[in-house]
């Protein structure tokens, strides 16, 4: 049970560590983006991380992302893996990744399953080993140890106690791991766009290395890149069949900065970039939407204004409506309710999108 410390509303849909409601981050955003900056300072000191994307006018420009850090002598960026030593860029780079890797078995429970190739032979022949499931066969699923983003109720939180082990992984020695059953390569994270880069770079290896067998690459993703990575990703996953996850959190900037401590807006605009790239592939879907159904502060009205701009582009994208379950600074709320879901569902498809779903129902309440 919290407490806005606004309005003074107290509910089991107000998160404690936020400490402000919807209608007060909607409504009175002034006031509430002190309470904001507050939570999400507490959650990045708690593992040593910049409290906010640093803007060093002497230091050394990072172009990777949405924050465009400038990052001072001996600091590093906000995703944490981009540091400045001695006036140069180190940390990750295009030959080092801050990672781990597992042989995911298909059908998987990825966001994209229910319309990708691995787990429907959407594509087949050309994308997929068969017409149905590819049972037998794997996904190399790659977790990254940062973000780009400070997702307040993160489902992955675990990756920050990662982020600044200097282990590291070659792209090389990344696609070694693609064998005679790996149909698919899954970056995900934490977020791959702090180590797009890295991604592309191991993508093309491993391509080289299937030796023509298919192999679709794919992403996970805030969707927070530079837009000329983006157009990278775009034409690998295109041309290997994969495809690329975007999770649209919120649809109000002020509601999302609360969430995730970073603007949406590149976000978006990247997600209608990358929409332009569906004619030249339209099957197996290139773009996939989701969005956590976080309680008391993602509603019905933040995914029709989703769902809605989403048929405006393409009324073919596919859209998963996740449900939500209590982790990290968002450990108090509840479950996402099935009256929430259903709902929102129900408003995904009025908003004029044919291929939606409740993503993971058995986590409803």
């Amino acid at each position: 049970m919290g407490t806005c410390r606004l309005c003074s509303t107290t509910s089991a849909f107000i998160a404690r560590e936020l400490a402000v409601c919807l209608p007060c981050i909607r409504e009175n955003p002034e006031s509430a983006a002190p309470l904001v900056r507050e939570a999400h300072a507490r959650s990045r000191a708690a593992f040593g991380l910049p409290e906010s994307p640093p803007d060093d006018p002497g230091g050394i420009p990072c172009d990777l992302c949405v924050n465009g850090c400038r990052i001072p002598e001996n600091g590093i960026g906000y995703c944490g893996v981009r540091e400045n030593r001695g006036g140069s860029m180190t940390g990750v780079s295009p030959s080092r990744g801050r990672l781990s890797w597992y042989h995911d078995p298909l059908p998987s429970n990825c966001v994209a399953d229910w319309v990708c190739p691995g787990g429907t032979g959407e594509g087949y022949p050309r994308f997929a080993r068969c017409p149905g499931p590819e049972e037998g066969c794997t996904n190399l699923a790659v977790f990254f140890h940062a973000c780009t983003f400070d997702c307040l109720y993160c489902q992955n939180w675990q990756f920050r106690l990662k982020t600044f082990d200097p282990a590291a992984t070659t792209p090389e020695a990344l696609a070694a791991h693609v064998d005679r059953w790996t149909t698919c390569i899954c970056y995900f994270g934490g977020d791959p766009a702090a180590q797009l880069p890295f991604t592309l770079q191991a993508s093309r290896r491993a391509v080289e290395r299937a030796q023509g067998r298919i192999l679709r690459i794919c992403w996970e993703t805030n969707g927070s890149m530079s837009g000329r990575l983006l157009d990278d990703m775009v034409g690998i996953a295109r041309s290997t069949g994969g495809c690329i996850k975007f999770d649209l959190k919120a649809w109000d900037e002020g509601l999302h900065v609360a969430l995730t401590g970073i603007t949406n807006r590149r976000t978006l605009e990247n997600f209608a970039r990358a929409a332009k790239e569906i004619p030249g592939r339209p099957s197996p879907p290139l773009l996939v939407a989701s969005t956590l159904l976080v309680p008391g502060y993602v509603d019905e009205r933040e995914v029709g204004s989703i769902a809605a701009f989403l048929a405006s582009l393409d009324p073919q994208i596919p859209y998963s409506l996740l449900a939500f379950h209590p982790h990290f600074f968002f450990a108090d709320l509840p479950r996402t309710p099935a009256v929430l879901a259903r709902k929102c569902l129900e408003t995904a498809r009025e908003a004029g999108l044919s291929r939606v779903k409740i993503g993971n129902a058995h986590l409803l309440a």
